[in-house]
């Protein structure tokens, strides 16, 4: 039964000038991942990412460390939505004070209940998550029985996706998103019945004496 895992990407460079660009953190949490997907032994794996920066360099620093072969593969597909202009666009009355967090979950429960928003990049929020079904399934279906994948996404595809599989309504798609560890590892059983959420948001590689590794953004 072929595996999939889907690794969020390494910390990010929030309040610098470029965000898509991973933090010192972010590149050395991209290595570590890397070495605990290469403990799980797994076969053949392919490695495919978004083409967003902090997406594509994490699977190199991640394949590197864990001795994986090219080619790497990239997909417009895994890429995340604009979080940025989310938050600028949803952003709650003036004079309430909120964590960057809050905001991101208001401005996505906004996103989602509007069906003809769209996010800076013309998407609304049933494009978003069609377009990360579509390369999930496409990704299953080619997968032949004696191989893996490795895919480096972003937290909120990671949120619509096991939303999707586990038929929970947008509430839980905040939820989910808000708890995504980066560089965590979700992973998925292809089978005969479909694709199968077997695990949410791994971190053990970030506990004991790395757990100072351990950041949600």
């Amino acid at each position: 039964m072929p595996l999939i895992c889907l690794v969020r990407h390494g910390q990010a460079s929030a309040g610098a000038d470029d965000y898509d660009v991973l933090s010192e953190p972010g590149r050395v949490q991209a290595a570590a991942v890397g070495r605990e997907l290469a403990r799980r032994g797994l076969r053949d794996p392919y490695v495919v990412s978004g083409t967003l920066t902090r997406q594509r360099d994490t699977a190199q620093l991640l394949a590197d460390a864990a001795g994986f072969e090219r080619p790497r593969h990239q997909d417009a597909r895994w890429n995340e939505y604009d979080h940025l202009d989310l938050i600028a666009r949803y952003a709650p009355a003036p004079g309430r004070s909120s964590s960057t967090q809050d905001l991101l979950d208001h401005a996505l429960s906004a996103w989602m209940r509007d069906p003809a928003a769209t996010d800076a990049n013309g998407e609304t929020w049933a494009a978003f998550a069609g377009r990360a079904a579509a390369a999930l399934a496409e990704l299953s279906a080619g997968l032949g029985r004696g191989r893996d994948a490795v895919v480096v996404t972003s937290g909120g595809v990671l949120a619509a996706l096991c939303a999707t599989l586990l038929s929970l309504p947008h509430e839980g798609v905040v939820a989910l998103n808000r708890v995504a560890v980066n560089a965590s590892v979700t992973t998925l059983a292809v089978g005969a019945s479909g694709t199968t959420l077997l695990t949410f948001n791994e971190h053990a590689h970030f506990s004991g004496d790395r757990r100072q590794l351990l950041t949600y953004r």
